[in-house]
C-alpha cells in the first residue's frame, strides 16, 4: 500500500477548512490543518508536507506571504493558492496554481492536487524495464 501523501491545508474560515479536511481525508490524503498563515508556517517547518492548499486573505500572515516563506525553504512543495474575494490572482506569487472559491468544482481541486503530486514525485517507472543485472551490465 502507497503512503499518505500530506497536504497542509490553511484558512481562516473554519467551516471551509473543515469540508475541505473532510474531503481530502476521504480521498485518502493525511490533512494537517491550520487557521493562519503563522501557525502553518511554524507546522511546515516540522517537515513531512508533500502540498500546501491555502487561502489568499488571512489576517496576520497572508497567503501571498506563506508562500513566499514555504518557497524560499522549499522550492519545490507544491502550493495551490484560493480566494473567495479575488477572482482572479493578478499579483506574481510562486504558487503552483490558483483556484477562486465556490467557482471550480470539488473535482477540479482533487485534480489539480492529484496532477501537482504526481509532478512532484516525477513520472512512474515502467515495471516491464529491465533491471540492471549483472548479466546485463557486462559482469560475468
Amino acid at each position: 500500500m502507497k503512503p499518505k501523501r500530506t497536504i497542509l491545508c490553511i484558512d481562516d474560515n473554519e467551516q471551509c477548512l473543515s469540508i475541505r479536511k473532510v474531503m481530502l481525508e476521504t480521498r485518502g490524503y493525511r490533512v494537517i490543518t491550520c487557521s493562519n498563515g503563522q501557525d502553518a508556517l511554524d507546522r511546515f517547518r516540522k517537515g513531512g508536507v508533500d502540498l500546501v492548499l491555502t487561502d489568499l486573505i488571512m489576517p496576520g500572515v497572508d497567503g501571498a506571504r506563506l508562500i513566499e516563506e514555504i518557497k524560499g525553504l522549499s522550492p519545490h512543495t507544491p502550493v495551490i493558492l484560493t480566494s473567495g474575494k479575488a477572482k482572479i490572482y493578478q499579483h506574481d506569487t510562486r504558487a503552483d496554481a490558483f483556484l477562486p472559491k465556490g467557482m471550480c468544482a470539488p473535482a477540479e481541486l482533487l485534480e489539480r492536487i492529484r496532477l501537482l503530486l504526481v509532478r512532484k514525485r516525477g513520472p512512474k517507472r515502467h515495471i516491464d524495464q529491465p533491471k540492471n543485472t549483472v548479466s546485463q551490465i557486462g559482469i560475468a
